[in-house]
């Protein structure tokens, strides 16, 4: 079994003149084409006014996985601009790599579905309901 962090960024593309990004990472076991568990999940959010870098994705990456267990780091190749898996392992200060297997897949698939979804929740000032209206 092996243990790894998820993640995945939604949003960085422009929003009302601004990037309104979310970050989100995953830790859990995997094994083989299974997720095992899922340990926690760190949220973050993030705003520019330019487009990020490949340095930035890197640094939204390493704040939200901050105090998570995991020994490697996975992110979609796409997340890190299509650069080679060792220039990008090369600007962690954690292990990285792209996913190989299914079940790594499937962690990044529940990493995004989180910062999707996050980011979402957060740009619908409607999602913002009155606790005490509705009791």
């Amino acid at each position: 079994m092996e243990r790894i962090i998820a993640v995945d960024i939604s949003g960085r593309h422009r929003h009302n003149s601004r990037y309104l990004m979310v970050c989100a990472a995953v830790s859990l076991s995997v094994s083989g084409g299974h997720v095992k568990q899922i340990h926690g999940v760190n949220i973050k959010p993030f705003v520019s006014d330019n487009p990020p870098e490949v340095v930035d994705v890197v640094k939204m990456i390493e704040r939200t996985v901050e105090g998570m267990e995991g020994i490697t780091i996975v992110a979609e190749e796409g997340d890190l601009f299509n650069q080679p898996e060792w220039l990008s392992n090369s600007m962690f200060t954690a292990s990285f790599k792209y996913p190989e297997s299914l079940s790594e897949r499937m962690g990044i698939e529940i990493a995004h579905h989180i910062s999707l979804s996050s980011r979402n929740l957060l740009l619908d000032p409607q999602s913002w309901e009155p606790i005490k209206e509705n009791l």
